[in-house]
C-alpha cells in the first residue's frame, strides 16, 4: 500500500474543489506594495496597518540588537534564552498597557494553543465567540474540556450560558473573543463582556491582534484600562515585526511561566525580533495623527463601497470584508481585482462558512487616496460588467 496515499487523495480533493491553498512568492516594494509573479501589486492583504515593517527606526533596532546580542536567543527562556532586552520589552509594554506584566511568547498562534491549556483543566468551561480565530478554536480543542461557542457577540447569550452553568460544577469558567475580528471587522462589546466576567467570577481572556497599534488609548488596544485578566498582543501585525505578548497581573504571569508549554519547551525570539518590537513599542503611542486618518479612510471607504451596493457587514475598523457570497464569484473577483494590479485575497470555506465567502480589504495608513480610488474604481467596473 502506497503509504502516501491519503495525502495524495486529500490534495486531489482540493484541488477538484478549487480549495487547495499554494505559496507564493512576493517581494515587497514598500509598506504596501509587493511584486508577486513579478507584476507590482497595490497590496490590500497585509496587516502591517501602521506601515512599521518598513520603518527605519524599527529595521535599524533590529541591526543593533543582532549586533549586540547575536543573531539567535540559543535556548528556551527558562535555560539561558531570556535575554535581558526581553524582559525590558515587556516592562514597557506593561507599563503601556497599564498592567502589572507582560510575558512575550513566540507568535500570536502559538500563545492561544499553548496558553488557554495551560488556564484550563479538564472539569473547565470555556465559552468561546463563534467567530473566534482558529488559533483559539485550536487551544480551546487542547484543554479537552467542554468548549460552548457562544453567538456572535451575543453579550445575551453569553450570559444565559453563563447562567445555566454556573452551578454545575466547574472547576473554572474562561470567557474568550477577540477585539476586533479578524475576518468580519467588528468589535466585541469588551464592557459588557467583562461585565459578565466579573459578575460570573469567569476569567476574560481578549486576543487584541488586530486592535494593537491601532485602536485604544495611545494604540495599545481595546482592552487597554479595562478589567480583563488577559490580553494577548501580537507584534506581527501593527507592529510590524513578529511575536506575541499577554498582558495580565504579576501572579498569572508566574503561572505561565511554570505551566505554558509553548513558552517552556521552545527557543526564545531572536535579539532582531526583540529589537524591532522594541522600536514599534516607542513609535505606536506617538502615532496617533496615523490612527485617526486611517479611521477616517476606512469609515470612507465603507460607504463607497456600500454605494456602489457592496455589503461590508458590521465593520467598524481597517478591516473590511466586501460580502460576496459563493465561493467561485469570490475567486473570480480576486483575480478581476489582481489583473488590474490589486491583491485582495478571497477568504472562502472552510475559512468562513458556505455562503459567506469574501474579499478581506485590509486597509493601511500608507495606502493614498490614489490607492484607494484604485481598489473602488476596479470594484465599480466589476459591478458595470454584470458578472
Amino acid at each position: 500500500m502506497f503509504k502516501y496515499a491519503f495525502i495524495e487523495s486529500e490534495l486531489e480533493r482540493r484541488t477538484a474543489r478549487e480549495q487547495r491553498r499554494r505559496l507564493r512568492p512576493v517581494t515587497p516594494i514598500s509598506a504596501i506594495e509587493i511584486t508577486v509573479d513579478g507584476r507590482r501589486m497595490i497590496n490590500f492583504c497585509s496587516n502591517d496597518y501602521l506601515g512599521l515593517s518598513k520603518h527605519p527606526a524599527v529595521m535599524e533596532r533590529a541591526c543593533e540588537f543582532t549586533k549586540r546580542y547575536g543573531a539567535g536567543a540559543t535556548a528556551s527562556r527558562l535555560i539561558c534564552g531570556s535575554l535581558d532586552c526581553i524582559h525590558r520589552v515587556e516592562e514597557k509594554l506593561a507599563r503601556l498597557k497599564g498592567t502589572e506584566s507582560a510575558l512575550i511568547f513566540n507568535s500570536g498562534f502559538q500563545t492561544n494553543i499553548s496558553l488557554l491549556p495551560a488556564l484550563a483543566d479538564r472539569r473547565s468551561l470555556i465559552l468561546s465567540d463563534h467567530l473566534n480565530h482558529r488559533s483559539i478554536v485550536e487551544g480551546a480543542l487542547l484543554c479537552r474540556c467542554r468548549v460552548i461557542r457562544y453567538r456572535h457577540n451575543d453579550m445575551d447569550h453569553l450570559r444565559t450560558l453563563l447562567m445555566r452553568n454556573r452551578d454545575r460544577g466547574y472547576s473554572r469558567i474562561l470567557i474568550v473573543s477577540e477585539s476586533v475580528f479578524s475576518v468580519d471587522g467588528d468589535r466585541c462589546d469588551l464592557d459588557a463582556l467583562t461585565s459578565l466576567a466579573r459578575e460570573f467570577e469567569a476569567f476574560s481572556i481578549v486576543d487584541e491582534a488586530h486592535a494593537t497599534g491601532v485602536l485604544g488609548p495611545k494604540g495599545m488596544g481595546l482592552a487597554c484600562g479595562k478589567p480583563v485578566d488577559l490580553a494577548l498582543s501580537t507584534f506581527g501585525k501593527a507592529c510590524g515585526s513578529f511575536g506575541a505578548a499577554v498582558s495580565c497581573a504579576a501572579i498569572v504571569r508566574e503561572y505561565l511561566i511554570n505551566t505554558c508549554a509553548g513558552l517552556i519547551y521552545t527557543t526564545a525570539l531572536p535579539p532582531s525580533v526583540i529589537g524591532a518590537i522594541d522600536a514599534a513599542l516607542d513609535l505606536i503611542p506617538e502615532m496617533e495623527a496615523q490612527r485617526i486618518e486611517l479611521e477616517r479612510k476606512a469609515a470612507s471607504l465603507r460607504s463607497r463601497l456600500q454605494a456602489l451596493g457592496f455589503d461590508t457587514g458590521a465593520s467598524s475598523t481597517q478591516i473590511i470584508p466586501v460580502l460576496i457570497g459563493k465561493e467561485a464569484e469570490t475567486v473570480a473577483l480576486s483575480q478581476w481585482l489582481e489583473s488590474r494590479g490589486i491583491l485582495a485575497m478571497p477568504i472562502r470555506p472552510p475559512t468562513v462558512e458556505q455562503g459567506k465567502s469574501r474579499l478581506r480589504i485590509s486597509l493601511c495608513a500608507p495606502h493614498t487616496e490614489e490607492h484607494i480610488e484604485r481598489l473602488v474604481d476596479g470594484l465599480h467596473q466589476w459591478t458595470r460588467k454584470g458578472v
